[in-house]
């Protein structure tokens, strides 16, 4: 399972996040990407200075679901975890980011800025030859965006959307509102890059 960042921050229980993906990695083989909303929160950590900013992209709530005062109170294998996510998983038919890649260039080179901060767009095809998965442009339609060399899996949970899951076998998609209305569908035929 990979899972695709953005743990912290947009929700209003981070710590119930990290604490599920804690014990789901104990099950199964899981790999978790590094988003950018945990780039911020180690940030803050580090750099006082960024604290402030941090604060207003969610970061006052991922304190809360802490009842943190301090970066202290937060559990060290919290931490750890966080430090742990990676920015890129490679298969043998797909790769994951968390946001977006450079075409031209093969994973180990891609700027960390790309990899973590840049918006879906219209990709073009990948070196690679394999398909883009990401998050983090949300999708308000709640559906994946499938252009087949690329799909974008952000279908605006934080915002009141939907929670994506795929299949990377077999394209079939699993959702869940925050409500806790579930659906499935396959996902859908490629878009036009037109």
């Amino acid at each position: 399972m990979v899972t695709l960042g953005d743990y912290v921050d947009r929700g209003p229980d981070s710590r119930a996040v990290i604490e599920h993906l804690l014990e789901l990695r104990s099950r199964c083989r899981l790999v978790t990407l590094r988003g950018n909303h945990e780039v911020m929160m180690l940030r803050a950590r580090d750099d006082r200075s960024f604290l402030p900013k941090w604060l207003t992209y969610g970061g006052a709530e991922a304190l809360d679901s802490y009842g943190a005062a301090t970066f202290a109170d937060i559990p060290d294998a919290h931490w750890d975890f966080i430090e742990s996510t990676v920015f890129y998983h490679e298969e043998e038919q797909d790769f994951f980011v968390h946001a977006n890649v450079v075409p031209d260039l093969p994973l180990v080179q891609q700027p960390e800025k790309t990899l973590l901060w840049a918006h879906f767009g219209v990709p073009r095809p990948h070196v690679s030859g394999r398909r883009m998965l990401c998050g983090h442009t949300a999708q308000k339609s709640g559906r994946p965006l499938n252009y087949g060399h690329a799909v974008c899996l952000d279908t605006y949970a934080y915002g009141g959307g939907w929670l994506t899951c795929l299949d990377v076998a077999t394209n079939a998609c699993w959702q869940a509102s925050q409500e806790g209305a579930l659906r499935q569908e396959m996902l859908g035929p490629p878009k036009s890059l037109e």
